[in-house]
């Protein structure tokens, strides 16, 4: 809270600054005793004095803003703070669950407690899908939270709210993924089968190095170095709303470089010339830019194709259904079962934290837990 003196006609007033629902400040004037004749100490003791009445007294707060629209309101701080990916990823989840929940409800920014918050994740967590077939998953929920909970903090900066009562709630527990891939002769056999399909060189890198779609459909033409024979993930492509296309990686640990062998060099320099032919073939309907995976005439490949074509590429060779994202995390669990360390896979597929690739993959590391059964049991069971 902050205020100042100022004289208006004959009488001092104590100007406190002061906002409304929408942010916005505006001054709040308190008529004083003091005249231009009184003493300036205590006049500004009067000051300390409001000011300090003002900052430590309870607050009650009479607001009539909704919490539906005070969240409309963080939306548009947290536009200019974060990425445009993530940002789509909070509206969605805002304007299709949080937003009509609360603006139903008419429930006010000042009335969000912890029973009207442990409400909605309830409600949510049984009956929160839009298609009404059952309720979201505990991490869908915990992105929920999130955004709750950053309104509510930027409520409590504003001084809207007297404390932030979504820290408090409980959500249920979420369960550890049972993730799918492949192992080694499973992985073998879909790229034999898929070896004539038009999306092979595409499935070969991704399984290679375990690439996540959005870096995959990011490769462009100065990602790869033939002559230092080295391929770097530093572009990505991918769609919430829109297609969006950036020059950064998810993380900073995301953008990495891998060796190329010979024969992915050669694949390359394969792709290199047929999109010089296509160049020719398609004349001024080539839609030009430097994505190495997109259709002959140019156009990069929507993210949702990919997906879709692989799970379609699968059923027509009668392979094992995974998700594409299952690629990647077969070439992890292949690197494990070779006996490369964590720290290994970690760089390999980029991952922010060691914690997340033990969580992944530390599990499928069966054959090294049966060969310390074996050593144990050779040494205290007696023959």
């Amino acid at each position: 809270m902050t205020g100042s003196l100022q004289l208006k006609g004959e009488k001092y007033y104590i100007v406190l600054n002061v906002y409304d629902d929408f942010g916005k400040r505006h001054k709040k004037w308190i008529k004083t005793e003091f005249t231009k004749n009184s003493k300036i100490k205590e006049r500004e003791q009067k000051l300390r004095e409001v000011l300090t009445e003002y900052e430590t007294k309870p607050q009650v707060l009479t607001s009539n803003l909704l919490f539906s629209d005070y969240i409309k309101i963080w939306l548009k701080e947290a536009k200019i703070k974060v990425d445009k990916v993530t940002y789509q990823h909070y509206e969605n989840d805002a304007y299709n669950h949080i937003i009509p929940y609360f603006e139903s409800k008419k429930i006010k920014l000042v009335n969000v407690d912890r029973q009207v918050l442990q409400d909605y994740f309830m409600f949510k967590y049984e009956n929160g899908r839009l298609d009404g077939k059952g309720g979201l998953s505990p991490k869908t929920l915990r992105h929920h939270k999130n955004i709750i909970n950053q309104t509510l903090e930027l409520a409590l900066l504003n001084n809207y709210v007297l404390s932030n009562q979504c820290i408090s709630i409980t959500l249920p527990k979420i369960e550890r993924n049972v993730y799918e891939f492949y192992n080694l002769d499973e992985t073998k056999k879909f790229l034999t089968a898929v070896k004539d399909e038009d999306l092979y060189p595409l499935y070969l890198i991704t399984a290679l190095y375990g690439l996540r779609r959005s870096e995959v459909l990011g490769l462009k033409w100065d990602s790869v170095d033939i002559n230092a024979k080295r391929l770097t993930i530093k572009h990505t492509r991918t769609r919430c709303n829109e297609i969006i296309e950036k020059d950064k990686t998810k993380t900073k640990s995301s953008l990495r470089s891998f060796p190329l062998s010979n024969d992915i060099c050669n694949l390359f320099i394969k792709l290199k010339n047929e999109e010089k032919t296509n160049i020719k073939l398609f004349g001024k309907s080539y839609v030009k830019n430097d994505y190495i995976f997109k259709w002959a005439d140019g156009r990069p490949y929507d993210p949702d194709y990919i997906t879709h074509r692989f799970k379609k590429d699968l059923k027509k060779h009668n392979l094992k259904i995974i998700s594409f994202h299952g690629l990647r995390h077969s070439c992890g669990s292949l690197l494990n079962e070779q006996g490369y360390t964590l720290k290994d896979i970690q760089e390999w597929l980029g991952h922010a934290d060691i914690q997340t690739t033990a969580n992944i993959y530390l599990h499928l590391d069966t054959k090294r837990k049966e060969n310390i059964a074996n050593t144990i049991s050779d040494v205290l069971v007696e023959k």
